[in-house]
């Protein structure tokens, strides 16, 4: 059996105390606007949206350290590395940012074997958020970090 996804959207696990500034953060520097907010089994949710993309925090019990059968209980604010944004272009989007006096962690960099160029930045919480400019993939394929 083969599968064919379409992505949907990023869970970023935060705590309640930091749910509104996260909020805050994401409407003020990257423009995304809240679509949906509602509380369900002791977690609120919200979903902000930009374009195509979209991103759900979940602010509810916390598992940190523990292992865990259960999604409801499995929020860990520690556990996502990073996810990626495209933008189409990154020097463009650098400067908004800097402008906004979110910082870079890392970049901007070329990346030789993917054609892109990417950045990276942090929420207000620290999750890492790289930026990208597309480029090409080996053998013709097109995509993004």
């Amino acid at each position: 059996m083969t599968f064919t996804f379409s992505h949907d959207h990023v869970g970023i696990s935060v705590t309640q105390a930091d749910l509104d500034a996260t909020i805050a953060w994401y409407s003020r520097n990257l423009g995304f606007a809240v679509e949906r907010r509602f509380e369900s089994h002791g977690t609120a949710f919200v979903y902000l949206f930009s374009g195509d993309v979209k991103i759900e925090l979940l602010a509810g019990a916390s598992n940190r350290g523990r292992a865990t059968g259960n999604v409801l209980t499995s929020m860990d604010p520690a556990r996502l590395h990073h996810f990626c944004l495209a933008v189409a272009d990154l020097d463009a989007a650098v400067s908004r940012l800097g402008a906004l006096d979110v910082p870079l962690i890392g970049g901007p960099m070329d990346i030789a074997e993917t054609g892109q160029r990417i950045a990276f930045v942090t929420d207000n919480v620290g999750t890492i958020i790289e930026l990208t400019e597309p480029g090409t993939w080996p053998a013709g394929r097109t995509g993004r970090a």
